[in-house]
Order: C-alpha cells, then sequence, then structure tokens
C-alpha cells in the first residue's frame, strides 16, 4: 500500500485577492485552518449589513483573519531584518493568535451582542475558543494564548495582534475598501510594515513612515463614517436588532418560533459571561453563523404576530427605517408625535412603539491617545506620540471621540423626506 505524505498536503497556497498568494506556513496552522471552529468564519461576512449599500462587500471573516496572518508574516520578516529575535515557535504563536483572533465572532457581531448573547463580548468568546483548540491539539497553543492575553514576556509581539496599528487593523481597512470600492480606505500597508521596528518593546514605526501612518489614521475614519456607520448600514442594523428583541421576548413568554436548535438555544436562555462556558453553550455558539439568523428572518416573515412579521418582511425586503443623524439628541415632542402615529397606523400597544420608532447613539474615534500609543521613531532615537509628531494639523482633533445622535423610524410614517 502507498503511503501518503500528509506533510506535503499541508503545503497550501491560498489565492487571496487583496493581497496575491498566502502560504499556510505549518502544518498546526493549516490544521486550525481546518477545524470547524474556524471553517465557521466562511459564513459569517465581515460586514454584516454593509451589502445592502455596498453590494459587494460580501467578504467573510474567513477571508479577513487569512489577510491579517499574511500581513503577519510580512511583518515579520521585516523585524527580524531589523536585527529583532523572534523565534520560530514566536512566529507559529503570532500566527496562531493572528489567524484565531476573531474566532468568537459570531454572526451580525453588533446585533446578536445587543440581543441574543448580552454581556458576553466577541473577544471573551474568542479566548475561550482558543482555550479549548489548546487542549485539542495538546497545548501546542499556550504560547499563542500567551501572546494574544498579552502574558508573554516580550510585549511587543502582542501589540503586532492588538493595538492601534495591527495586523487586523491593517487588512480589515484594506480588505474593506477593497470590496467596498470605497477608495478613502486604502492604506500603504507594505510601506507601514517596511517601516515597523522595536523600541524599549514596543513596536514603534520610523519617522519617514509618518505619512502612511497620518493616511492610516485618516482613512480609518473616513471608513467609520462612509462604510461602518453609513446611516443605511445602521439602519439595517438596528432593524435586525428589533427582530431578535421581538423573537427572543415572544420565546421566553411561551410562544414557539421557528429556529434552527442553535439559534433556538440562545432565544430560550439568557446567558452571561459566567455562565456562557458552561453546560456547553460554547459548544453550541460554534454552530451559529449568518444562515441561522436569515433563515428563521424569511420565515418569521410569515409569523401571525404582526410585529415580527411586519419587521422581517422590511428586512427581507430591504424597507429600512428612516435615519437622522444630529449632532444634539432627538427632540423629545418629535419622538412622542413618531410614536403616535406609529400606533394609529400599526394599531400597536404602547410598549410596541419602540419597535418602529426609538433612539440611540453612535461614537467614532479613528485614534485615541494614551491608549497603546502609535510611537513614532524619530530620527535621534527618541520616541514621539503620532499625535505630537506630526505637523497634519488635524491629528489632534481626529483623537477626539465624536458622538452622535440617531433617530430610527419607519419611512410610511411620513416625516422622512
Amino acid at each position: 500500500m502507498q503511503r501518503i505524505n500528509y506533510t506535503l498536503n499541508k503545503k497550501k497556497i491560498i489565492n487571496d485577492p487583496v493581497y496575491g498568494f498566502i502560504s499556510i506556513p505549518t502544518e498546526l496552522v493549516f490544521d486550525l485552518i481546518e477545524h470547524p471552529y474556524f471553517q465557521r468564519l466562511r459564513y459569517i461576512k465581515q460586514l454584516g449589513m454593509t451589502h445592502l449599500v455596498y453590494p459587494g462587500a460580501l467578504h467573510t471573516r474567513f477571508h479577513h483573519a487569512l489577510g491579517a496572518m499574511h500581513l503577519m508574516k510580512m511583518s515579520i520578516e521585516t523585524l527580524r531584518a531589523k536585527g529583532h529575535e523572534i523565534t520560530t515557535d514566536e512566529e507559529e504563536a503570532l500566527t496562531i493568535a493572528i489567524l484565531l483572533h476573531d474566532v468568537g465572532h459570531g454572526p451580525f457581531s453588533h446585533a446578536l451582542e445587543h440581543t441574543i448573547v448580552k454581556g458576553v463580548s466577541h473577544e471573551d468568546i474568542s479566548i475561550l475558543l482558543m482555550d479549548k483548540l489548546n487542549e485539542e491539539f495538546d497545548g501546542r497553543l499556550t504560547k499563542a494564548i500567551s501572546v494574544f492575553r498579552n502574558t508573554y514576556v516580550k510585549k511587543f509581539l502582542h501589540e503586532l495582534v492588538s493595538s492601534q496599528l495591527d495586523m487586523d487593523r491593517l487588512d480589515y481597512l484594506n480588505r474593506d475598501s477593497f470590496f467596498t470600492g470605497v477608495s478613502e480606505g486604502v492604506v500603504s500597508y507594505d510601506r507601514i510594515i517596511k517601516m515597523l521596528n522595536v523600541k524599549d518593546d514596543h513596536i514603534v514605526i520610523e519617522e519617514k513612515g509618518i505619512y502612511s501612518v497620518e493616511k492610516f489614521i485618516i482613512a480609518r475614519r473616513l471608513m467609520y463614517w462612509q462604510v461602518y456607520l453609513h446611516k443605511t448600514v445602521i439602519a439595517a442594523e438596528q432593524l435586525l436588532v428589533k427582530i431578535l428583541e421581538r423573537a427572543r421576548q415572544m420565546v421566553l413568554r411561551g410562544e414557539k418560533l421557528f429556529a434552527t436548535p442553535s439559534l433556538g438555544h440562545f432565544l430560550n436562555h439568557t446567558l452571561t459571561s459566567e455562565v456562557f462556558i458552561k453546560d456547553g453553550h460554547l459548544e453550541i455558539f460554534t454552530h451559529l453563523d449568518d444562515t441561522d439568523i436569515l433563515s428563521a428572518v424569511k420565515v418569521w416573515a410569515l409569523s401571525d404576530d404582526f410585529v415580527l412579521s411586519t419587521l422581517c418582511n422590511n428586512f427581507v425586503h430591504r424597507k429600512l427605517p428612516h435615519v437622522e443623524i444630529t449632532n444634539e439628541p432627538a427632540d423629545q415632542k418629535q419622538v412622542e408625535e413618531l410614536g403616535k402615529l406609529a400606533m394609529n397606523r400599526y394599531g400597536i400597544a404602547a410598549d410596541e412603539i419602540g419597535y418602529f420608532v426609538f433612539t440611540d447613539s453612535i461614537k467614532n474615534n479613528a485614534y485615541r491617545v494614551g491608549d497603546g500609543n502609535i510611537g513614532i521613531l524619530m530620527k535621534d532615537g527618541s520616541v514621539k506620540d503620532i499625535a505630537t509628531a506630526s505637523d497634519y494639523s488635524n491629528l489632534e482633533a481626529l483623537a477626539k471621540t465624536v458622538e452622535k445622535h440617531i433617530l430610527c423610524y419607519s419611512k410610511d410614517l411620513g416625516f422622512s423626506d
């Protein structure tokens, strides 16, 4: 019988539309990519509802994780070339840490984290899944988890995975701008990586890369307002939140609703972060993806419940709420007037107004001073924060958190343009 060389079978190359060919560096990394926990990311869109505004935004978290892994490889090569020691084990740890950084994301994360798995962040779930994988792989992920949690002795390794200028952000800005077609998000990722260095155990950018970092920060701000916080994207996400809230309310009061086993489990349980790891909740979560949510919404559109069916039909047929984004909170009189209109038009009770008329707020800051600063390595060897090293006068303004207020209501209430 011919012996199959499984080692050679794991030397795969992936053709990525953003970077070209991406190679899988080790057998362990291959096995992690093949694992069901990671393969689930194929069925979770990176940008949730954004494709309703930018039709090309259908790329997945699977794409993003592989792209971030590729950028990590480039970063390691750069730092080694500049004389910084990164051992083979540390390289694999970095590769695994960035590969699995989003493994805990659920479908439509924003909507899910505000309703079904409230109080349990995707970062928490990622760590829990890494721990489970570490058990399954006999402790071979221990160093990667240490890097991810920032408990490893070399602190600069963690900053490549999670900081204000990490491989995660570099990839998602580039990838999201590529698939949305929003060119303002394109950043000089290759130049930024070539300018990476280490000073006092922290990642820094050499002074000649300062303009590329400025563009990165500006690109991040523009992508938030033009893509991630686009008012139509907000409308779609808010509508999905309301759908899940209504479905959960109905299920918890004893009504039966169609749901896949995974979605049904989370609709029926109120979970906190403390109990999430108990009773198999985590394992059930790993079977949850976009298809669970979308199939349920399509079936719920036929529900006898007016609120649920109306919300779901609006979602399926892209009849999204009208959204007003303002610097000040919405006028309370207008909100009350819209509520009365909703009651009269739909024949709903006062406690159901919030599904059709509601307010919220959104925040955006492109750069946070004092939170893992982006350090610029000056020619004299000193390190300055990008906000002070830059001669771009608006950069300090970009460090301020901008909060805006939103008012959402059904377009057929007659107040929209």
